[in-house]
């Protein structure tokens, strides 16, 4: 079974490189499952209704998010009837609209998607490691073949922490959030494939997607200013997740970088 995951979606200028890159990577590939993270994908900081349909007409079968996805109000209206857009299972359930975790069947296999964020520098949340525990209990009764974790976090030592914690629970544990694709892939002792950050999809001449002026008079000036998405060039930022024909464990993670 082959996995296409999608780095940080940002703003319009990801949502393009989606939808230029998608289609070939899609039969390149040979993907069966292809999900996203898309916490940015309006407007540089959450998404919409409108958007969520943008991105599914892609063939994106999942989508992940983290700390922003609740930045454009209007994802109030729709989270709670669309089960393939995740938002962090470690939320408060009692109060928390949406749900963290999906599964679904593809290939014959049984995935499911799990999503969680960090603690360290990120919302006051449950804690991760807890949560994963909890939702690998709460999903055992539909018995999936491949689980597959988009950890939102931001402290490297968080996120691989919480790689060698589900080293053997989970068939890949991906981190998001910090838009820069790490070069440490590997799968790990117990066959859990790992990376600490995917990378994001985005303007390519930019500050993690957004215009330079505005995060560089920030640094510089120590004074607020607002950031805007920029345009030009687009970076787009994958993983290829390859399992195993029985599931349950990865056999290789590739990771896929290029500028359109």
């Amino acid at each position: 079974m082959n996995i296409l995951f999608i780095g940080d979606v940002v703003g319009k200028a990801g949502r393009d490189g989606v939808k230029k890159c998608l289609p070939k990577y899609r039969d390149l590939l040979n993907t069966d499952l292809i999900i996203a993270n898309v916490e940015n994908s309006a407007g540089g900081a959450g998404i919409t209704e409108k958007v969520y349909y943008e991105l599914k007409e892609t063939g994106i079968d999942v989508m992940t998010s983290g700390n922003h996805i609740w930045d454009q109000k209007d994802v109030f209206n729709f989270i709670d009837s669309k089960p393939d857009l995740l938002r962090p299972a470690n939320y408060p359930d009692s109060a928390t609209p949406g749900k963290g975790y999906y599964l679904c069947e593809f290939k014959n296999k049984k995935v499911a998607v799990l999503n969680l964020m960090g603690q360290v520098f990120m919302n006051d949340v449950n804690c991760p490691f807890q949560c994963a525990d909890i939702l690998l209990e709460k999903i055992s009764a539909y018995n999936p073949n491949v689980i597959v974790v988009d950890f939102h976090a931001e402290a490297t030592s968080e996120k691989q922490a919480m790689g060698w914690y589900l080293n053997g629970k989970v068939a890949a544990v991906i981190g998001t959030h910090t838009h820069v694709q790490t070069n440490d892939q590997r799968i790990l002792p117990e066959k859990t494939a790992y990376i600490t950050d995917v990378g994001m999809t985005g303007n390519y001449n930019s500050i993690l997607g957004v215009d330079v002026e505005g995060p560089m008079k920030r640094f510089v000036t120590k004074m607020p200013c607002s950031f805007k998405i920029s345009k030009g060039k687009v970076l787009f930022n994958a993983v290829l997740l390859k399992i195993g024909q029985d599931g349950g464990y990865a056999i290789s993670m590739e990771t896929i970088r290029e500028v359109l």
